[in-house]
């Protein structure tokens, strides 16, 4: 089955103190949109190694289509050290170089973004010139792109992030990232929303949704504002909150074409969700939902 939607960039494996998950910002939304029953797939790189023989026997697992994943014959799999604080927030050591740092272009992957509804993307994937070179001649055959704005200091540049942003349709990214772009352009001291607004303005992007973390989000969708002040969770790990939660807004907002208020709830529920578990691909059932919202 065609794909609907395509994520594009980093395959790796998330190392905690105490064990090792599978993980990378496009593989946990392509997860979570696979899971609502939409046909995706992944643009990505693994090495020849064990890290990359399990992440696609995973991947196949899950009835993901890997058809576009690519191997390296030099580079290993991506892989992250992951730190946990006490309240449950994660910080990321993040290995380099590694295969997806080298994703090519190919007649498949162009003709795939081309067919797809939606084409979801990350910062992190331009940390390296081949894989930013392949995405920005993909981000051109998109019918929406979707950037998801994941700032990993040392890994990326503000003006290249400004212009990719021109070049997208949506833009979701988390308060901190909003307050450094902001300030980046000169209007860090206002609301969040009049931020929200200059940052339209400026690159022209229709939709930019900000997290705000437990405290929800904030949605910017033709012109007008959506907010959603998060739900109460105990949390277990935010690994893969805010990937499910830009999943679940994809979902609602862009695939089914549902009501912008609607798509930010059902968004943060399933981003709260995610928090109170452990591991980012986590499998969410109704009683989840009925118990959230009890």
């Amino acid at each position: 089955m065609t794909p609907k939607v395509i994520c594009y960039g980093e395959i790796l494996w998330d190392v905690f103190p105490t064990h090792t998950v599978i993980g990378g910002a496009p593989l946990n939304v392509a997860l979570r949109i696979q899971s609502f029953g939409i046909p995706t797939a992944v643009i990505s790189r693994l090495g020849k190694d064990d890290l990359g023989n399990k992440a696609l026997a995973f991947i196949v697992k899950r009835q993901l289509n890997a058809d576009l994943i690519q191997f390296d014959e030099n580079l290993e799999t991506g892989y992250v050290k992951v730190i946990l604080d006490d309240s449950g927030a994660a910080s990321y050591e993040i290995h380099k170089p590694v295969a997806w740092d080298m994703i090519q272009l190919t007649n498949d992957n162009k003709n795939a973004v081309s067919a797809a509804d939606v084409f979801v993307f990350g910062s992190l994937a331009c940390r390296s010139e081949i894989s930013k070179k392949t995405l920005l001649q993909l981000l051109h055959l998109s019918n929406h792109a979707v950037f998801d704005v994941n700032l990993r200091p040392p890994d990326y540049d503000l003006s290249f992030i400004v212009e990719v942003i021109s070049q997208s349709h949506t833009i979701k990214l988390n308060d901190d990232e909003l307050d450094e772009i902001a300030d980046f352009l000169g209007f860090q001291d206002q609301t969040m929303e009049t931020q929200i607004q200059l940052l339209a303005q400026q690159t022209q992007t229709t939709t930019i949704c900000v997290t705000k973390g437990g405290a929800g989000a904030l949605l910017f969708f033709k012109g007008k504002f959506y907010n959603n002040n998060g739900y109460q969770v105990t949390v277990e790990d935010t690994v893969g909150a805010g990937d499910s939660f830009l999943a679940a807004l994809i979902f609602k907002l862009f695939i089914k074409a549902l009501k912008p208020q609607e798509s930010l709830d059902f968004a943060c529920q399933v981003g709260a969700l995610v928090a109170s578990k452990k591991g980012a691909t986590t499998q969410l059932t109704e009683e989840d939902f009925k118990k959230l919202i009890s």
